[in-house]
C-alpha cells in the first residue's frame, strides 16, 4: 500500500511517500508508522485509543470518519493520504 504524508507531517517522517506492507487496519498501520518515525508523529496521529484532533486520514480519496473510523479494513492497493488539519483565516 502506498502512503502518503503532507504539510508538516512530513518533518516527522522525512519523506513525502512510502510503500508498506499490508495491515489489517488503519489502527494497525498507524501503530506501525509511529513505531517508526517516533513520539512526534504518535502524538500528531493519536490520542489515546482515539484518531488525534489535529490529523485527517483519508484511505483512497474518503475521510476515514466516512468509513470505520481506525477500524478501517485497508487493502494491498489502497492508498492512505495523512494530513494536519490546516487552519486559516
Amino acid at each position: 500500500m502506498k502512503v502518503r504524508f503532507f504539510a508538516y507531517i512530513r518533518e516527522y517522517t522525512g519523506t513525502k511517500e512510502i510503500h508498506c506492507e499490508r495491515c489489517q487496519t488503519l489502527k494497525e498501520l498507524l501503530e506501525k508508522l509511529s513505531n517508526q518515525y517516533g513520539k512526534k508523529f504518535r502524538a500528531k496521529v493519536f490520542q489515546g485509543e482515539n484518531l488525534g484532533p489535529e490529523i485527517i486520514v483519508l484511505v483512497n480519496g474518503r475521510h476515514v470518519a466516512h468509513l470505520d473510523g481506525l477500524a478501517t479494513q485497508l487493502n494491498e492497493n489502497d492508498e492512505i493520504s495523512i494530513f494536519p488539519v490546516v487552519a486559516g483565516g
